[in-house]
This record gives structure tokens, C-alpha cells and sequence, in this order.
């Protein structure tokens, strides 16, 4: 049902698109757009992880400069049955991560420098599992296409307002105060489709990411750190950068004040109160059920960690 709610909305926001073609420039205008959006996702697919990393400034890491995190990611990977992504790291005070690229073969995971110095190893590992679950959903494909529509459509809408309001309404112009109303309407429907799907994404994402790293409540942890953080350390290159916002695990934009409707993410709240319940569901039943919950990586068998790393 998530996947069949995501396509429809997806269809919506390629509707949209066409729409917005259509009023502009008649039914030829939709024809364009249709052909337009679909050169915009053939190219989204094959380059839009490289866009938004380097948009974020992202640089690649190794087991040479950071063993410890190629490790966590590794032994994370393999616990999510996933081949082991590239791994990025932004330098950017905000804690908040993301995951980007076509599918899992070429997938790539990105955290910030806050997020690894504020958050324990555990809670690291949680964010990790996150990002791989929605690398397993292939959730990064979708996210990234409808960052791109949804830019599109914003575009088009700015374009019609400079000529669908110098041609006469009776030969299918939209006039200034339509074309005026279509530049306002049309960005806000795809922001509010674009956020649709990303708010149906993420509760699965926390899901199956709880499964991948066996505790729910490490996720849990990090998710309220980040949402605090979040809301009082800027992220330059998301607020120049709106349209990306919905890829990471938490919004990076600050100061949001709205409402669930215009949310880019699931309410934190929300988020937490859903991984506490699966965390009950998995609790251990018997020493079967303990030995096959324990997680595998550099983090088992030692103590929870009290500060970042350890």
C-alpha cells in the first residue's frame, strides 16, 4: 500500500508537470512538458547523486581516513543484505545525513561532521541503518526525481509567468493574473506532493532501519538529537537548496514553524513514539530470540557508548 500511495503521488506530480505545460502552451505545451520531464529524470538518473553531493560539498572517505566509520557502514551493509555503499562525509556542523543514488549498486550514504561528533556510536549506527533502509527500498531514485519535478515544475511556472502572460487568454493564454496565480499554486502542489511521498518513505525507512542496526531505540536517540540540533545549527547549502531537504533524515532547514501539511518529514514525535513501539515488538522473548537480536559490528559485546565514538 506504500508503494502504491507513492506511485500515485509520483503520477500526480508528473500530472502536475504536464498541467502546468498545458496551460502555458495548449496541448502542445503539455506534450513538451511530458517530453521535458522525461529528459529530466533520464538525467537525474544517472547524475543526480553527483549533483547533490557535491552541492553539500561532500568529500569521499576510505578505511585510510576514517576506518572506523567504514567499518560501521560495512558490517551495517551486511546486516541489510546490501553491497557496501560509497561513504561521504560533509563537513557541516549540523548532525544529519542522507543517502543518494540510482540503486544499490551505486548507492552512496552522507553525514555531516556534527553528526559524528554529537552522536554516540550507537546512535551512528542507527542514522547508518536509516539511510541503507531507504537504499534497500530504493528510495533514493524516487526521492531525487521528485526533487527534480518538483524544481521543474517551479521553473515552468516562473517561465509562464514571463510569456503565458503576454499572449490573449482566448488563444489559450493563461493573462497576468492566471499566469500570476499558476507561478504561486503550481510550486506549492509539488511541494506538498514532494512531501507527501517523502513523509511515506521515512516511516518506513525508520522501520526497516531499526531492523537492519537490532535496536530501535539507538534510531530513536538520534532522531531527537538531530531534530534539536536541527533547529538551532543552520545548513547553509539546504536553505540555498530548499528542494533537497526532503532527502535527509531530519528537515535541515530552520526555524519550522508549520504545520504537519507543509512538513517535509514525519513529526519527530511521531517518529520516536513508532520505533518505541517496534523496540516492545522486538524485545527479546528467550535466549534464541537475545542471540539472533544482538547486532553485529564494532559495537557489539562493549559497553553503551556515553559520548561520540565511544
Amino acid at each position: 500500500m506504500s508503494y502504491f500511495k507513492t506511485a500515485i503521488l509520483l503520477a500526480g506530480l508528473t500530472a502536475l508537470f504536464m498541467g502546468v505545460g498545458y496551460l502555458i502552451g495548449g496541448a502542445s505545451g503539455a506534450a513538451i512538458a511530458l517530453v521535458v520531464a522525461a529528459a529530466t529524470n533520464i538525467f537525474a538518473y544517472w547524475n543526480s547523486d553527483k549533483m547533490v553531493l557535491s552541492m553539500y560539498g561532500a568529500q569521499q572517505v576510505d578505511a585510510r581516513n576514517a576506518p572506523d566509520l567504514l567499518r560501521l557502514v560495512a558490517d551495517l551493509a551486511s546486516n541489510a543484505q546490501l553491497p557496501m555503499p560509497r561513504v561521504f562525509i560533509m563537513d557541516n556542523p549540523q548532525p544529519n545525513a542522507f543517502a543518494t543514488g540510482r540503486n544499490p549498486e551505486n548507492a552512496a550514504v552522507a553525514v555531516t561532521t556534527g553528526l559524528m561528533q554529537q552522536l554516540s556510536r550507537e546512535e551512528l549506527a542507527g542514522v547508518i541503518a536509516h539511510e541503507l533502509a531507504h537504499v534497500k527500498n530504493h528510495d533514493t531514485l524516487l526521492m531525487t526525481v521528485t526533487a527534480t519535478i518538483a524544481g521543474a515544475i517551479s521553473m515552468l511556472a516562473q517561465f509562464g509567468m514571463f510569456f503565458g502572460g503576454n499572449r490573449d487568454n482566448n488563444n489559450g493564454g493563461l493573462g497576468i493574473i492566471g499566469s500570476i496565480v499558476m507561478m504561486i499554486v503550481a510550486p506549492l502542489a509539488a511541494m506538498l506532493v514532494q512531501m507527501a511521498i517523502s513523509r511515506s518513505r521515512e516511516y518506513a525507512a525508520d522501520d526497516l532501519g531499526a531492523r537492519i542496526c537490532g535496536e530501535p531505540r539507538w534510531l530513536a536517540s538520534a532522531l531527537a538529537k538531530i531534530d534539536n540540533a536541527a533547529h538551532q545549527v543552520p545548513n547553509y547549502e539546504a536553505e540555498r537548496a530548499p528542494a533537497t531537504a526532503h532527502m535527509f533524515i531530519i528537515n535541515p532547514l530552520t526555524g519550522q514553524g508549520m504545520d504537519n501539511l507543509f512538513a517535509t518529514h514525519p513529526s519527530t514525535e511521531n517518529r520516536i513514539a513508532a520505533l518505541t513501539r517496534l523496540a516492545g515488538e522486538l524485545a527479546p522473548r528467550g535466549p534464541a530470540r537475545a542471540a539472533t537480536a544482538a547486532p553485529r559490528g564494532p559495537w557489539s559485546g562493549q559497553p553503551r557508548s556515553r559520548g561520540p565514538w565511544g
